[in-house]
């Protein structure tokens, strides 16, 4: 095990070390770089804090809006909506590890830092009173960044939502249910609608029941087969599968999968489609980290990798995928992403790029908050640090197994039943 010099070391030399905005409370206070615990989950764990510290720690400020460059196409338009995204962006990435059991590893004490700076800052953009009250009622974007935040919601029932008081529960209640004014449009945002309902429900309150079920029904419909589904009736060559497609699905069928025959079967439908979509990812990453440059919001950098990422996460990764051949992909996708040049300005906020700063790859929805997305290749970080998939030898890809001569088996697609 290296030790905690030589590990700093090697992140500085690497370019990793980066400083990081801290909020009000003794919870904020900055802490020192991990120790590397086993085959690099210190450096994810500094990446994810890197990456996400200047939100949650100018919101809890509540100095978000005063203090966020806003970069985008237009950047009046996307003002309205880009510190949400930031916040339900970053929290949705971050949720499944704040979820850890407390303890007082190095690690530990460091995720409950960032869990306490996180509910400082749900309560700060959900606070009427605050200067950072975020907009969840005025446009449809809204819906979509409601939707992450519910997400996180879900993915850390205990260390988000159930360490919120009332007030703050009251608060987010209402933002979630002020998007309920914004009719989805026909594509992956009737998921939004649905993971909004879902975590509404999941929290005891009156869930839209055509909001939460139409949603699950239409994209059913959508699928295209083989592990992927359409977004809308077109099928699209881009990751917004692994963006919100496939997460969302197996995630609102976890919350309602049990209430009926028709959805513990799309559940058990929605699990295999993951798995299979997740061993298709797993094949298109090279093993420098890089993977097809296609289709909209490649922006989100790493978070192309969703599918992968919470296939690992969920134990539900294909038999041809070991864990840790899902490690080191993941591994070197994030390297390859947030290690380029100029991917931070000099405060520490990322900047819109796939590898480094290359702002003509936005589209018009594309702002500052868009790219917190980025964290939802970091959800195997909810394993715990024993698990197999920080713990196994380090293992080549299958593209790094079958470029270097290894006789692997064929790949064959997800039977059409499915």
């Amino acid at each position: 095990m290296q030790s905690r010099r030589g590990f700093i070391k090697t992140l500085t030399v690497a370019g990793l070390a980066g400083s990081t905005s801290v909020g009000r409370s003794a919870a904020a206070a900055a802490t020192p770089p991990l120790a590397e615990p086993s085959d690099g989950r210190a450096e994810w764990c500094h990446w994810l804090t890197k990456v996400t510290d200047p939100v949650l720690g100018a919101l809890a400020r509540r100095e978000l809006r005063a203090t966020m460059p806003v970069e985008a196409v237009n950047v009046k338009e996307r003002a309205e909506y880009t510190h949400l995204e930031a916040l339900g962006r970053a929290l949705a990435g971050l949720a499944p590890w704040l979820e850890l059991p407390v303890d007082e590893t190095v690690e530990g004490r460091e995720r409950a830092r960032v869990g306490a700076l996180a509910r400082e800052a749900i309560d700060a953009a959900t606070d009427p009173r605050s200067a950072d009250f975020l907009n969840f009622a005025h446009g449809g974007q809204t819906l979509v960044d409601a939707a992450f935040l519910a997400q996180g919601l879900l993915r850390a029932p205990r260390q988000l939502w159930g360490k919120l008081d009332g007030r703050v529960r009251g608060n987010v209640v209402a933002a979630l249910k002020a998007t309920r004014a914004v009719k989805p449009p026909v594509n992956n945002w009737i998921l939004f609608a649905a993971m909004v309902e879902a975590c509404l429900h999941h929290v005891g309150e009156t869930r839209d029941e055509a909001r939460l079920f139409d949603g699950l029904r239409q994209m059913d419909k959508w699928y295209a087969g083989d592990g992927w589904y359409g977004d809308g009736p077109e099928f699209h060559t881009d990751y917004y599968n692994a963006y919100v497609i496939q997460p969302m699905m197996v995630e609102v069928l976890d919350v309602v999968g049990d209430e009926a025959a028709e959805w513990r079967d799309l559940r058990a439908k929605a699990g295999e489609r993951l798995t299979r979509f997740a061993a298709v990812q797993e094949r298109m990453i090279a093993p420098d980290g890089s993977f097809p440059v296609m289709g909209r919001s490649i922006a989100y950098r790493c978070g192309a990798m969703q599918g992968l990422a919470l296939a690992a996460h969920r134990r539900q990764l294909p038999a041809a995928v070991e864990p840790a051949q899902a490690r080191g992909a993941l591994t070197a996708v994030i390297r390859r992403t947030l290690g380029a040049p100029d991917t931070f300005d000099s405060g520490g906020w990322l900047r819109i790029g796939l590898a480094g700063h290359q702002p003509a790859l936005a589209e018009t929805y594309i702002s500052t908050g868009s790219l917190y997305l980025c964290t939802a290749a970091f959800l195997p970080l909810g394993l715990p640090a024993a698990d197999p998939f920080w713990t196994d030898p380090a293992q080549p890809t299958t593209w790094g197994k079958a470029w270097s001569g290894t006789n692997i088996s064929a790949d064959h697609a997800l039977k059409a039943s499915v």
